[in-house]
């Protein structure tokens, strides 16, 4: 499965890198909708949340602790959304799995 995340953590296309370990990749948002927007991933090809097994539930551990430390960091902690779109019917468009780290301003209700 060849997508730009994959492309990224291999080293074949930029990106502005906040968090990286052997297990996890933390890079800004490209396009972000709100002043603080970071993408967090597995290393781990692992198509959506759907597709994440058993045996790896520990990265979804791995990436809350870093979501924790990222908003330390950028000074969000005391307000942000933390998501993940699954399937194209949610608005995935990178199928890889993902998590966002939105915010740095007031974020109004979802609907």
């Amino acid at each position: 499965m060849s997508n730009i995340f994959k492309d990224i953590i291999e080293g074949k296309l930029p990106a502005e890198k906040v968090f990286e370990n052997e297990k996890i990749l933390a890079i800004k948002d490209k396009y972000p909708i709100a002043p603080v927007h970071i993408l967090i991933m597995p290393k781990k090809e692992i198509y959506n949340m759907q597709e994440l097994k058993k045996e790896d539930f520990f990265l979804f551990l791995d990436i809350i602790e870093v979501a924790q430390k990222l908003a330390k960091k950028f000074k969000i902690e005391d307000g942000y959304r933390f998501l993940t779109n699954n399937g194209k019917k949610s608005g995935q468009s990178i199928f890889h799995l993902h998590f966002h780290l939105i915010g740095g301003r007031v974020l109004g209700p979802m609907g």
